[in-house]
């Protein structure tokens, strides 16, 4: 059934941060970027903006102006040189070491306006909502198609950074980095008990 094979694709997904040196046909990716264009969104506006970085020197240049701007956020943090080292240098591999990578943005330009604050937080909450399940639906179809892929929240610590490396429109607010790559290692880790989730009523 088809239920069961989606359910199974769930199940199977990790994040996977370490891949081996093979591309990812262009296909495969558009197939990705279809998937997560089909999510649901607040008022089927789709605010989801998606910049793929499929050369090296992309991921490379992104890398290494995130990574500078982690490495004065820690500093300023008083972390020791050794730990920022670490830290730095894990995030730069995990991005430049990918076949590809998806930098998940967000418009409000086809969102409604409202002049109380209020309402208005709630509508840019809805948009990120949005985003975040276009990004679920790539990740899943990444894991359907043989890929590990791992979500990274870096970009909303830097989004100037990511704005004008990538040289995105203003009303463009990065929300996140899918790296993407043909797993070397995939992660086998569980979840806490479910019923230490929820909550019937």
């Amino acid at each position: 059934m088809i239920g069961d094979l989606l359910f199974g694709i769930i199940q199977q997904r990790r994040s996977v941060r370490s891949y081996n040196t093979q591309p990812i046909p262009d296909d495969v990716l558009a197939r990705l970027l279809e998937a997560a264009h089909w999510a649901p969104s607040a008022h089927n506006r789709q605010p989801w903006r998606m910049v793929v970085l499929k050369s090296a020197d992309s991921r490379q240049r992104l890398a290494l102006a995130m990574a500078e701007r982690l490495r004065l956020d820690l500093q300023a943090d008083g972390v020791p040189e050794e730990k920022i080292a670490y830290d730095v240098g894990r995030s730069q591999r995990q991005i430049t070491q990918s076949a590809a990578a998806v930098v998940l943005c967000l418009t409000m330009a086809d969102m409604d306006v409202y002049l109380d604050p209020r309402r208005q937080l709630a509508e840019h909450q809805m948009s990120v909502q949005s985003v975040a399940l276009a990004g679920q639906n790539l990740l899943l179809m990444a894991s359907a198609s043989g890929l590990g892929a791992c979500w990274m929240c870096a970009p909303l610590f830097c989004p100037d950074v990511v704005r004008e490396v990538l040289q995105l429109a203003a009303d463009w607010e990065p929300q996140a980095l899918i790296t993407l790559g043909y797993p070397a290692e995939v992660p086998q880790k569980t979840r806490a008990p479910l019923e230490t989730r929820v909550v019937w009523r």
